[in-house]
């Protein structure tokens, strides 16, 4: 799992069909401290997030096929959580 900020939301009019009725979101991976890192992906929202919340993320394939009741299908990124509040050592951001 990794911590994103979600950065946008993507319509597709055409679009696999293992995407059919599902909400999508373009997030940015962060690092320890809440920097972006990496490059962006597309991920599909469970949770009901929204562009600027910081969320969990699950980037495993075949896992996120097994939440999603799918057994193909190119769905790589699922949101399963909306971050509350982040904490280091003592520090609450």
């Amino acid at each position: 799992m990794r911590v994103c900020k979600v950065i946008g939301n993507v319509v597709a009019t055409a679009h696999h069909k293992a995407y059919d009725r599902q909400k999508l979101m373009v997030v940015q991976p962060l690092d320890a401290s809440g920097e972006p890192e990496g490059a962006v992906l597309l991920a599909v929202d469970r949770v009901q997030a929204g562009v600027g919340d910081r969320v969990l993320i699950m980037a495993d394939g075949n896992g996120v096929r097994q939440l999603m009741g799918k057994d193909t299908g190119p769905i790589q990124v699922l949101i399963v959580g909306i971050v509350d509040v982040m904490g280091e050592e003592g520090a609450v951001r």
